[in-house]
Formats: structure tokens, sequence, C-alpha cells
């Protein structure tokens, strides 16, 4: 009988050291989740410490610690990659810009000599729009570059934007009719304020115009909304039967019709999503009844 007691007490100490260590085997767990958690937050820019007084967590701490090294470092040639990259196409886009416009402006001239004969005017015409388009795309491509190298960040103020959106109608005035459009210009009965930079803002409402430009038909239409969280600048046009995927237009080099011969490399609407992003802003789009919707949202005016 006393054996028996004196085994049952044993097995009961047994007990309460095996809880007593998966007690502590948790919580050293739970550091090591912690740790990991800070380390991610950190960009892995630091390592796992925590005391342990079990052999083998200590021994897998290590290895995570080899492991998140790895990673750093995988990380660090990945972004070198990536400026690198960014960097080759902001040095290659701003090379093409000088020969192009020298380009152009001699199949300018020479479209104003009498000598030609009407097919050599039609092969100078031809030539001057794909270097046009050429010129476009070597001017998205360097403006998207800056904007993704450049992480600073954007001193907005509270701006009008009905007046801003006024003058930039104004001064589009010749644009838009040159392509044979007519604007359905909606705005509050009141002025409308939000934070934004004028230079920023004038370049979005410059892309989204651009972007009707090429695919709206007789008429679009440009609305102001006042919002409580801010201000909506929204653009929109009749789609016809093309196939637009409302959710994919800001992706970059996303295009609506690829069979298109339309200028550009797609990036218009993309830049804009930088721009609105840069002043604390968003973008948003959406169809409805054939009609296209595209819209940045600014954040409300202190």
């Amino acid at each position: 009988m006393p054996i028996l007691i004196i085994a049952c007490i044993m097995l009961l100490l047994l007990c309460i050291r095996l809880i007593i260590y998966i007690a502590r085997l948790r919580h050293s767990m739970n550091d090591i989740k912690n740790e990991l958690m800070l380390t991610r937050d950190a960009d892995y820019n630091r390592q796992l410490t925590v005391d342990l007084l079990d052999n083998t967590l200590s021994e897998m701490t290590a290895e995570l610690n080899r492991n998140l090294d790895y990673q750093k470092k995988l990380k660090e040639r990945s972004e070198a990659a990536e400026l690198s990259l960014k960097q080759s196409v902001s040095d290659i886009a701003h090379d093409l810009r000088t020969p192009l416009t020298v380009i152009s402006g001699n199949l300018q001239m020479l479209s104003q000599e009498a000598a030609f004969s009407p097919a050599a005017m039609e092969y100078i015409r031809a030539s001057r729009e794909k270097c046009a388009a050429m010129k476009l795309m070597a001017d998205d491509f360097f403006e998207l570059s800056v904007l993704e190298s450049d992480s600073s960040a954007v001193q907005t103020e509270r701006v009008n934007i009905t007046n801003e959106l006024m003058q930039f109608i104004a001064d589009n005035e010749a644009v838009i009719r040159n392509n044979k459009l007519v604007p359905d210009i909606t705005f509050p009965d009141k002025s409308v304020f939000a934070m934004a930079d004028r230079v920023l803002l004038s370049r979005m409402l410059g892309n989204l115009l651009n972007n009707v430009v090429k695919y709206a038909d007789g008429s679009f239409g440009i609305q102001l909304v006042e919002e409580s969280g801010g201000a909506s600048v929204v653009f929109s046009n009749s789609i016809d039967d093309r196939q637009i995927d409302a959710e994919r237009i800001f992706e970059r080099t996303y295009r609506a019709d690829k069979a298109r011969s339309g200028s550009g490399a797609g990036l218009g609407l993309y830049i804009v999503k930088l721009l609105a992003e840069k002043q604390g802003g968003l973008v948003f789009s959406y169809k409805e009844n054939n009609v296209l919707y595209i819209g940045v949202r600014l954040k409300k005016a202190e």
C-alpha cells in the first residue's frame, strides 16, 4: 500500500512538472510568434531575441534567424534590381525624348514643303503620327519611373476644386473641340474644397481627359461631387459594346482594347492612381448602362 501511495505521488509530481514544462513551452512559442511579427514589421532588419530554456527551441530560433538573414538579403537584392530597372527605364525614356522631338520637328518642316507628291506627304503624315505616339510612350514611362521612385511626401493644401476644374476645362477647350466632343458638366451650387496639390491635380485631370479623348464618341461627362469625406471628380463616357473590366483599368499597362491603334502605353490611368495616392486620395471606376465612370476621390479640406 505505501508503495502504491508513493507511486501515485511520484506520478502526480511528474504530471505537475510536465504541465509546467508545457506551459513554459507554450509561452516560449508565443514569444517566438511575437518576435516574428516584430521582425516582419521591421522589414527583417532585426533578429529574434527570445530567452529559451529548451535546447530544441533554441536551435529552431537560431535556424529562424539564419532564414531571416537570407530573406533580408533576398529583399535587398530584389529592391536593388527593381531600382536598377526603374532607373534604366527612366534613362531610356529620357534618352528617347530628345531624338523623337527632333524627328517630329523635322517631319513637321518637311510637311510644309510643296515639292513632295501626295504619296510622299501621306508617308510623312503617318511618320509624324507614329513619332508622336512613341514620344507619348516615352513621356509616360519617364513620368512613371519618377513617380514610383519618389517616396517623398506631398504637401497638400486646401484647394478650391470647383475653380481648378473650371480653369482646366477652359484651358483644354481647344482639345475638346478638336476631337469633336461635347462635355456635359455637372457642378454643385457652391464651391467644393478638398486637400490636394494643384500641380498633381492638373496632371490627373489631364490624364483623365486623354482617356476620354481616346474612347469617347460625341460627348462625355465631368461631374464634381461633394461628399462627407471629401470631394470626387468623375469623368464618364459611353463604352458601346467594348469589353472593359472596370476593376482592372487602373492596373499598369491595362488597355481596354488591345487591337486599338491608339497612342500611349496604357499607363495614363495607372499614373492617375499613383498621383491620387500621393495626395492621400483614391481612385474608383464602375460601369452602368453602357457608361464607364472613372473618378478620383480627394480628402476633405481641413
